[in-house]
C-alpha cells in the first residue's frame, strides 16, 4: 500500500469519529431538553381546562407564562410560591366568602372574651327521699246483678325509697342526672276494698243479732268460699211433738227460726255466720247461722231451717256455693 492510500484511510477513520462524537452529544442534547420540558394541566373554576408545555417548574411563572392573572376572589393550588407537585397539576378555584367572614369574626375574638366565656363544669352527689304510691286492691265477693256495698278492709299506706344522684351543674344550672341507687326504706301498703252484696230486710221476721244483720256482724272479714251439699228440714221432721218442751229447739239450746237457721257439721262452729247467693232474694237476704246439729249432717253438707214440711220438699237437695265466715 503507497503512502497515498494510507493517508486517506487515516482520514476517512477521522471523520467517521468525529461523526459518532457530533451523533452522541446531540442524543444527550435531545434527552436533556426533554427532561427540562414539563406537560402542565390547569383546571379553572368554570371547570374548563387547558394544556401546556413549559420548563418552568414554579406555579407563578408558570401562571406569568401564559399570561393567566389571578382574581381577587381566587386562590390557586399549589401556591404561587410552591412548585409544582409530581401530579403536574394546578387549580383555580372560587374563594369561600363564608369562611371569609368567619375567620374574619374569630380574628376579632379576644383573649379576655374566651376566657370569660369557659366556664368549669361540677359534680355533686346528691340524696332524695320520694315516695312510692300504694296500689289499690279490689276483692268482689258479691253476685252479679245484685246490689253491692264497698268496704275498706285496710287503708293504703305510701312506702318510701331513697335515691342517690350524680348532679353535673354549669353556671349553677343544672344539666345532667343520673341515677346512681335506689334503696326502699318502707315498703307500701296496699289499700283493699272489699265489695259485697247489700243486704236489704224484707220482712218483720228477719232475725237479727243484738239489732245488728248478719252481714255487719262479718264486715271486714274475708269469707271462705265452697260448694256445699244443701237440704231443708222443719222442726215437724225432727220426730218431736209440737207439744214436746224441746219442739224445735235446736243443739245451740235457742229455738230455730226460718231464713236464719242452718245445722252444719263440726267443722262449722255454732256462731258461724255463712252467706248462699242462692237465698238472696228470700227475706233474710241470704245470710244464715249455724245453730243446730243432725245425725246426717257432715262437714260437706248443711240444713236450712225452713216453717213447713212442703217447704222443704220444693226445696229438696242442691249443690249451692256458700260463703262461710
Amino acid at each position: 500500500m503507497d503512502i497515498e492510500e494510507k493517508s486517506s484511510i487515516r482520514i476517512i477513520k477521522r471523520i467517521v469519529f468525529v461523526s459518532i462524537i457530533v451523533i452522541l452529544i446531540l442524543i444527550v442534547g435531545v434527552f436533556a431538553s426533554k427532561s427540562d420540558v414539563n406537560y402542565i394541566t390547569i383546571k379553572f373554576a368554570d371547570d374548563t381546562s387547558i394544556s401546556i408545555v413549559t420548563n418552568k417548574i414554579k406555579v407563578s411563572d408558570i401562571l406569568s407564562e401564559n399570561n393567566i392573572v389571578l382574581l381577587e376572589d381566587e386562590k390557586v393550588i399549589p401556591s404561587l410560591d410552591s412548585n409544582i407537585n409530581a401530579i403536574k397539576t394546578i387549580e383555580i378555584s372560587k374563594i369561600d366568602s363564608e369562611n371569609v367572614v368567619v375567620a374574619e369574626e374569630v380574628s376579632e375574638v379576644t383573649l379576655e372574651q374566651i376566657l370569660g366565656d369557659y366556664v368549669t363544669i361540677t359534680e355533686k352527689i346528691i340524696t332524695e327521699q320520694i315516695e312510692i304510691p300504694y296500689e289499690t286492691v279490689t276483692k268482689d265477693i258479691s253476685q252479679t246483678g245484685t246490689d253491692t256495698t264497698d268496704k275498706v278492709l285496710q287503708e293504703g299506706q305510701n312506702g318510701l325509697k331513697e335515691i342517690k344522684y350524680k348532679v353535673k351543674y354549669q353556671n349553677e344550672q343544672e344539666i345532667e342526672r343520673t341515677v346512681i341507687s335506689e334503696t326502699v326504706i318502707k315498703e307500701p301498703v296496699d289499700k283493699i276494698i272489699q265489695i259485697s252484696t247489700k243486704i236489704v230486710s224484707r220482712s218483720s221476721s228477719y232475725k237479727a243479732t243484738s239489732g245488728i244483720s248478719l252481714s255487719s256482724t262479718v264486715e271486714g272479714i274475708t269469707p271462705t268460699v265452697t260448694t256445699m251439699n244443701v237440704s231443708a228440714y222443719t222442726a215437724a221432721t225432727c220426730g218431736k211433738s209440737a207439744s214436746d218442751p224441746n219442739y224445735g229447739k235446736t243443739a245451740s239450746g235457742a229455738r230455730a227460726s226460718s231464713w236464719y237457721t242452718i245445722a252444719a257439721g263440726p267443722s262449722l262452729p255454732m256462731g258461724t255466720v255463712v252467706y248462699i247467693p242462692y237465698f238472696a232474694s228470700q227475706p233474710n237476704g241470704g245470710w244464715f247461722v249455724v245453730e243446730d246439729r243432725g245425725g246426717a249432717i257432715t262437714n260437706s253438707r248443711i240444713d236450712v231451717y225452713m216453717d213447713t214440711i212442703s217447704e222443704c220438699t220444693s226445696f229438696g237437695r242442691r249443690n249451692l256455693e256458700c260463703y262461710v265466715y
